[in-house]
Parts: C-alpha cells; sequence; structure tokens
C-alpha cells in the first residue's frame, strides 16, 4: 500500500500542493482527480507520465470493521460530534490516535472515505471521490436560515460545537485549493439557506479562496467570517474554549461585497470625512466660471482642428500652473524638442516669440537669464519636468516616463500633447483599440496617483463643404478615433475657429466650447481667445474688445 510522503505543485492543473506523491512513485492530485502511475519530478517529460481514473467503487465491509468512534482527542472534539459526523478514529500500540477516517456521502449513501494521518498530516481518499458532496452535507435538510462553510473536517466538528450543535456546518472536500470546485458542484444545496458564513483559515490562500467561493454565491448570500488575532480556524478556538468569541465572530461576520462596492449605512463617516476637491483657477475667467477651475486627479482632454492653437493654449497653462501653483509640472512634447518646449514656456513669461533666434538676439543674456531664472530656476527649482525626446518612440518606455515624472518626479501636472502621436508608437495596427488601451491606461493612472493630466487630442475630418478650419462648432462625436477619449475623461475642451475669414479679428479669436464636464456638468462656449501674433499670446475677450460689423460674424464667433 502506498501512502502519501509530501505536496507539490500539480503539472496537470497547475494547482500550488495539490499533487500528493506517494511512496511508491504514484501521485495523486486531489484538485483536479488526475493520478499519476509514476511522478517525474522534471516537468519537460510530463507528456510522457500516464494518468488514468482511481476512482473505485467502496468495499462497505472493509470499512464498516475498520476503526470506532470514539473522541478526537487531538483535535478536543467530543464523541457526540464525531459520531453525528461518522467519524472514526483507528489507534497506534500506544493507544494513541493514529488516524482519522471521514466518510463522504454521495446521492444517499456514503461513497467516499477519506483518511487523515495524526502523525504527519497526510491524507488518502478511498471511493468515488469526485461524487461526493460537502462533507457533513448529508446531515442537514436544505433550507434554513444559516449554513456555515469552513476547508476542514475537523474544523466543521469543531465549528458546530462552538456553535451550540445548533446550526449546520459543513466542510469543502480538498481545502482551499479545491474550494471553488466543490461549492459550484454542491450550489444548490448552500442556496437554499438564507446566508452562507464562510469561515476559512486566516492564512493567504483561505482569505483568498473565501473571496473566490463568496463570489459565486448570489449577491448577499455570503459573510465572510474574520477569527480573532492569533487563531487561524475553528478548531483553534476550541481547543482554546473560546465558544463565545466564536460566535461573536459569526454574528459579526461581514457581508461579502465585491471590492469597490460598498455599503452606504456603514460608511457614514467615510462620507462624512471625505477629502474635499481644490480646484486651481485657469488662467481664463470663462472656463473657471463653465468648469470652477482644474483639479488633481482629473483627465483633462484639449482637442481642436490643426493649426487652431492647441499648442499655444497648452503653453499658457503650464506657465500658469508654474507661477499660480507650487506644484511639479511635466511636460510630454512628442512633437517638439526639449529646448522648443523649454522656451514655448519662457516665450509667455517673456511676452515673446523666443523660440525666433532673431526675436531672442534682442535680448541680453542678463535679460534670458532672468526669464530662465523665473521659471525653472530659484524658486522653480527642480520643478519642471520635460520629455526630452523627440519623435517617435516606445509606447511603452513613454508611459514608463511619464510614471516616473509623476512617481519620482512628484509632478502634480502632466501635459501630454499629443494623444495620436503616442498612437502611432504603438504596433497595434488598430488605431481606435489602441486608443481604448492608452485611454484606460492614463485613467488608471490618474485614479491611482491622483495626478492631473491634461491630454491633447485631435479631431477627425468632417464630411460636408466646411471643416474645422471653417470654424465649425465641434461636439464629442468629432473626437478622433475612438468613444473612450470622451467617456474616461473628466472635461473636453475644444477650440473652434474660421481660419479662412476675411475679417481679421474673427480669423485670430478661438472660440472655446466645454463639451464635457463631469464636475459641473456644464457645458457649451466658455469664452474666446485672440492670439496676438507679436507676442505669442492668447488673450480672453469681452464682447466690448471685438469689433465686427457684421451680425453673421458675430454668430460666428459665438456670441448672440
Amino acid at each position: 500500500m502506498a501512502f502519501a510522503k509530501t505536496h507539490q505543485p500539480c503539472p496537470l492543473c497547475s494547482s500550488s500542493d495539490a499533487l500528493s506523491i506517494n511512496t511508491d512513485g504514484s501521485a495523486i492530485c486531489f484538485s483536479c482527480k488526475g493520478y499519476i502511475k509514476k511522478h517525474v519530478e522534471d516537468n519537460s517529460t510530463r507528456d510522457n507520465v500516464m494518468i488514468s481514473n482511481t476512482q473505485r467503487a467502496l468495499e462497505p465491509e472493509k470499512f464498516a470493521s475498520e476503526g470506532q468512534f470514539a473522541a478526537l482527542t487531538d483535535r478536543q472534539i467530543s464523541l457526540e460530534t464525531a459520531k453525528k459526523y461518522g467519524v472514526k478514529v483507528t489507534h497506534d500500540s500506544a493507544g494513541d490516535v493514529f488516524k482519522h477516517i471521514y466518510p463522504y456521502h454521495g446521492e444517499n449513501d456514503v461513497i467516499a472515505y477519506k483518511t487523515r494521518f495524526v502523525g504527519n498530516k497526510d491524507f488518502r481518499w478511498q471511493g468515488i471521490s469526485t461524487q461526493a458532496r460537502l462533507f457533513g452535507e448529508n446531515l442537514f435538510r436544505q433550507g434554513g436560515k444559516f449554513v456555515t462553510l469552513v476547508e476542514g473536517e475537523c474544523d466543521a466538528m469543531a465549528a458546530y460545537e462552538l456553535l451550540g450543535s445548533q446550526w449546520p456546518v459543513v466542510s469543502v472536500k480538498n481545502g482551499a485549493g479545491g474550494a471553488e470546485r466543490d461549492v459550484r458542484d454542491n450550489l444548490e444545496f448552500l442556496e437554499s439557506f438564507d446566508q452562507v458564513v464562510i469561515a476559512f483559515d486566516m492564512d493567504t490562500v483561505g482569505k483568498e479562496a473565501a473571496r473566490h467561493v463568496a463570489r459565486l454565491l448570489k449577491p448577499g448570500k455570503a459573510k465572510i467570517l474574520t477569527f480573532p488575532e492569533g487563531f487561524k480556524d475553528a478548531n483553534d478556538l476550541l481547543k482554546a474554549n473560546g465558544h463565545k468569541r466564536f460566535v461573536q465572530c459569526w454574528w459579526d461576520a461581514k457581508t461579502y461585497t465585491p471590492s469597490g462596492v460598498l455599503s452606504v449605512s456603514e460608511n457614514r463617516d467615510k462620507y462624512k470625512n471625505r477629502e474635499k476637491k481644490v480646484s486651481y483657477p485657469f488662467p481664463w475667467k470663462g472656463l473657471n466660471e463653465k468648469l470652477e477651475g482644474i483639479r488633481l486627479g482629473e483627465l483633462i482632454t484639449l482637442t481642436g482642428g490643426t493649426g487652431l492653437g492647441k499648442s499655444s493654449v497648452t503653453r499658457e497653462l503650464e506657465h500658469w500652473l508654474i507661477k499660480t501653483t507650487d506644484h511639479n509640472v511635466g511636460v510630454i512634447a512628442l512633437e517638439e524638442t526639449f529646448n522648443r518646449t523649454v522656451d514655448g514656456i519662457l516665450s509667455v513669461e517673456a511676452n515673446a516669440k523666443l523660440h525666433i533666434d532673431r526675436i531672442r538676439d534682442a535680448y541680453t543674456e542678463d535679460e534670458l537669464d532672468n526669464f530662465f531664472d523665473i521659471m525653472y530656476d530659484k524658486d522653480n527649482f527642480n520643478r519642471v519636468w520635460i520629455h526630452a525626446h523627440f519623435g517617435a518612440n516606445d509606447i511603452e518606455a513613454i508611459f514608463s516616463k511619464l510614471r516616473f515624472m509623476i512617481i519620482g518626479c512628484d509632478c502634480k501636472w502632466v501635459v501630454i500633447d499629443h494623444l495620436h502621436m503616442l498612437v502611432s508608437t504603438s504596433a497595434e495596427g488598430d488605431e481606435r483599440r489602441t486608443i481604448d488601451a492608452i485611454m484606460h491606461r492614463l485613467r488608471t493612472l490618474v485614479e491611482e496617483t491622483g495626478a492631473g493630466i491634461i491630454l491633447v487630442s485631435h479631431l477627425r475630418r468632417v464630411d460636408g463643404n466646411k471643416g474645422h478650419e471653417n470654424g465649425i462648432e465641434t461636439g464629442l462625436n468629432h473626437l478622433r478615433g475612438s468613444q473612450s477619449i470622451a467617456q474616461l475623461s473628466d472635461c473636453v475642451i475644444s477650440l473652434e475657429r474660421n481660419q479662412q475669414s476675411d475679417d481679421p479679428i474673427e480669423a485670430s479669436t478661438t472660440r472655446v466650447r466645454v463639451l464635457k464636464s463631469r464636475y459641473t456638468g456644464d457645458v457649451g462656449v466658455a469664452t474666446h481667445l485672440k492670439f496676438d501674433d507679436d507676442t505669442g499670446r492668447l488673450h480672453e475677450m469681452d464682447m466690448s474688445d471685438i469689433q465686427v460689423s457684421k451680425e453673421d460674424d458675430l454668430v460666428a464667433l459665438g456670441f448672440e
């Protein structure tokens, strides 16, 4: 006869420790029930391992005469409880308990036994275990208020005693590793009760198994018991005479809810003491009135047609955040060099196009150093971080740099210009799927880190005679590539301008439209920004600033 000597991961089902290695070289997995005639340590040869079914009907006479009913003294389980669950023991020559014999029932009679050897805690099955029901299931009729589910036979008997022998207690067949399968096979029985109290071991495996089992039951039915500190399972409490403590834990068991689903009643304090959102102003009054500022932990998408000033708006925002907050700011401008990005922010401070050599040369070195000190040094030392790679780059590398900016450089704000340049770095051929993946990663990063990300996105071409260069009104459906841009953004801001207008004011005035605002819900035209060609700056306009003679021109600019 072969006895189990150790447990290993199963090469057939990949269970962590369900493969029992026997003294004769054979092995059986108590998770998948696979039997290996000769266990081979080298997994490279596992395809040559012979597998067969060892499930054989019991010989009733043999097991009827084996062992006797007795108290499980090693577990402090009473004779009365052992008899109820049909558990027998055998003794060694010294009179000590040598092994436990646990009966498992099928639809009617006992169809399998599990034998547990007390000395080395090994076990083996006899009979058709695959058709066996939960341990103890035969003792209790279906239906009722409570049933308690544990992960071992002794824990089942212990919990039954701890509950005053009043409530049904059953166990899975093969511990935490096979718990999901056992529950699936016996779901009708468990679902017949109003509440299923899951009292698995307090180790990592047990806790994880409890959550997986709870998910199989109807919402609200599963409750997960937490044992007091220092106690791993029900048998531990029984041996410590912890009846009252167990009963208290049993009644206090929390109804299982999936991660992210919370009871409002149980989270009153979390609601009342929630951290308030801090809003930081935009540089323009109209956007502040519409959006009530800009906030960390949000994904803001800025969109508009080609040449409508998206980069100019981001330059103003970058400058504004550096000057008006004490937060670190990161910039990933994929179509610019490091120097061009540095020049862009300095140009806002200087009110001049410093990226043009002729204009920059008109300033003394001291004047340029002063601009640099104001934006990047002295009080702002190591506050501004810029992605220093022009052109395409590997998408994983870019996300790595983005994460480093946020976590390693403590950038609370990051500007990414632009989404579709990021898409072009992906090997994925499907633009829509690639954008979906990128947006989900950006959304996750915002939620995880609490950073504010300002993302520049392009618009798709529109049908008809007029396009974005003619200043047509934009909508969320104009976003290029995927609906996920709108769905996963907290705010979407669009720029509109009629570049082809004969009127110089109209041609240089950008209409700023809010397409989505999750925070305020307020959408529509927020403000108008006029581009100053001499300085490269954007200035917010009032009605009085606009000198147009035709009513049509007013309508074209979004004014009534």
